[in-house]
């Protein structure tokens, strides 16, 4: 699932990340923030009208808003690592 399709307040992980379709630039700064394949993540909020705006994400334990297009380059899966044998 897509992090822009993850519900509020679910605890995931990222599983995959398109970095092809996000700027190098940009890219490079999300990995600073801690954003890297592995990362707990949670969709706090989505700004903007009607919710297509910015969404606010806490990644570890830093919150920060991220562009809807890098958020669709960034596939995620509920959190189950606790469960798994």
């Amino acid at each position: 699932m897509r992090l822009t399709d993850l519900p509020l307040r679910q605890p995931a992980y990222v599983d995959v990340i398109d970095w092809n379709a996000i700027s190098a630039t940009d890219g490079q700064r999300l990995r600073e923030f801690g954003l890297i394949e592995g990362a707990d993540v949670e969709a706090l909020h989505h700004g903007g009208l009607l919710g297509r705006g910015p969404i606010a994400c806490k990644i570890g334990r830093m919150t920060i808003a991220m562009r809807r297009a890098h958020a669709a380059a960034i596939s995620v899966r509920i959190d189950d690592r606790d469960t798994r044998a």
